[in-house]
């Protein structure tokens, strides 16, 4: 979902640039929730204020909720069924390209090169392999993040002076 939301909100709404797009997706996807609502409600607000941010929300959330309660009632029928299980095994695939690629292109987007790709494979090993908390993991980063910056604004002070 994440390259459709960013063509309609940035190429063609223009409701912010892409930098603004990454900060928004940046603070999306460190908070718990469904990322297309948070990232809606974000924009609804920063369109309408606060009933902005209420209307896009039930209008994003309220489809999904529907559906999935509609298939709900009817896949208890037939969750046995041969056929719909060799039809969510041959998704699977798909289901993996799809994550696959918006995080690939957002890797890029975030300036990924040989210096700085360990970290994101550090974290997705320490969360797999050693079974840590994502939350801590985004602490840690957060903290690491902060750290880095102040090192790296008392040495450009240092060679201005």
């Amino acid at each position: 979902m994440i390259p459709l939301i960013e063509d309609e909100i940035v190429n063609k709404r223009r409701f912010m640039d892409a930098n603004e797009f990454m900060d928004l997706l940046a603070v999306a996807q460190s908070v718990p929730g469904v990322l297309a609502i948070k990232m809606a409600t974000f924009v609804g607000y920063r369109m309408h204020g606060v009933w902005g941010s209420i209307i896009v929300s039930l209008a994003t959330a309220l489809p999904s909720f529907f559906m999935i309660l509609l298939i709900a009632v009817f896949f208890h029928n037939y969750q046995d069924n041969p056929i719909v299980e060799h039809i969510f095994k041959g998704i699977r695939p798909a289901v993996v390209a799809l994550i696959a690629v918006p995080t690939f292109n957002l890797g890029k987007r975030a300036n990924l090169n040989r210096y700085t790709i360990w970290i994101p494979i550090l974290s997705a090993l320490v969360i797999w392999g050693l079974g840590f908390s994502p939350v801590y993991v985004i602490i840690i980063a957060g903290l690491g993040g902060l750290v880095y910056g102040h090192l790296t604004n008392r040495m450009s002070r240092k060679k201005k002076d």
